[in-house]
């Protein structure tokens, strides 16, 4: 221990153990900066602030916001409401997550390299694509004018004018999960894809010497090797169900979808900046973290009951 303690400092941070630390340090304070600090912000809930003055000449009001949630009917409505919407959707995409491992399946199963990689890249590249460029390209397509849909159902003889696709609140949530798997689809199946690398090729090879074909070696090999990497990114994804996240919604939505298309994020951004009720969002805020801090325990829980190892 004494020989430990005389040796130089530089010696010191150059074994693995503070090497591997400091590969990681920048990626810790990214998260500090960018997840922790705007923490800080929370104290806005407890004032009735207002834009433009220090928070010290403000109110406190204490947990009044928080009172509001459940006491304001008017408020309760409103977070029943959205949170209809924010559940339904991720109930929707839940159901249909195995359609990410599905793709890689079949993706893994094309032999001709050049034609699984050209695949793979047009179904990844559109999880780069901004939600304003999807808008634009689904305005292009279902256009009340001219969107190439109407003017193919009119050309056709099925219609005589233009459907307003775009502005109706009929089967939103369908709509709003068929655009994010066309998004998603190739980038999230890139997990499954990994990990089908660390399936042991032994087991197809005495599968198919045993008379097995192809679809009986992605059945019984494929598939129970992908299990793992679904269910542990399933159960995360529980505990993340409320932040579903504004983008998508933000560019769909319209006065005639609003009420079913407005998700939590949503909510808490229109009451926040739209109705320049800082206080009283960052309240609605503060509560949703503390329910997917909740969730993420009991997800944790789901998974010592189920795999016998804890997600953290």
């Amino acid at each position: 221990m004494a020989s430990l303690a005389k040796k130089p400092l530089l010696e010191t941070l150059r074994e693995p153990k503070f090497r591997l630390f400091f590969m990681i340090l920048p990626f810790i304070i990214l998260v500090f900066l960018l997840s922790y600090l705007p923490m800080r912000g929370w104290l806005f809930a407890f004032y009735n602030y207002r834009p433009g003055l220090p928070l010290g000449s403000d109110r406190f009001v204490g947990f009044e916001n928080f009172r509001m949630i459940l006491a304001d009917q008017y408020a309760v409505n409103d977070i029943i409401r959205v949170m209809k919407n924010t559940l339904g959707m991720y109930l929707i995409g839940l159901v249909t997550s195995p359609l990410a491992v599905i793709f890689a399946i079949f993706l893994n199963e094309i032999h001709v390299i050049r034609y699984r990689k050209t695949v793979q890249t047009l179904t990844t590249i559109p999880n780069f694509i901004s939600w304003v460029l999807v808008y634009s390209i689904a305005f292009a397509m279902f256009s009340v004018d001219d969107g190439f849909v109407n003017r193919l159902l009119m050309s056709l003889g099925i219609t005589t004018e233009g459907i307003n696709f775009l502005a109706s609140g009929e089967h939103i949530w369908i709509k709003m999960w068929a655009w994010g798997t066309w998004k998603g689809l190739g980038w999230g199946a890139i997990v499954y894809i990994a990990a089908l690398s660390s399936i042991d090729q032994e087991l197809y090879e005495a599968a198919r010497v045993d008379g097995a074909g192809r679809f009986r070696c992605m059945w019984h090999i494929t598939v129970p090797g992908l299990l793992p990497t679904y269910f542990v990114l399933l159960i995360m994804s529980i505990a993340n169900m409320v932040n579903s996240g504004m983008e998508q919604y933000y560019v769909f939505k319209n006065p005639m979808n609003l009420s079913t298309i407005e998700v939590l994020d949503l909510y808490v951004y229109n009451q926040g900046i739209v109705g320049i009720n800082y206080s009283y969002s960052i309240a609605i805020g503060i509560l949703k973290s503390l329910i997917s801090i909740v969730l993420l325990f009991l997800a944790n829980r789901g998974s010592k009951f189920i795999r016998e190892e804890s997600i953290f």
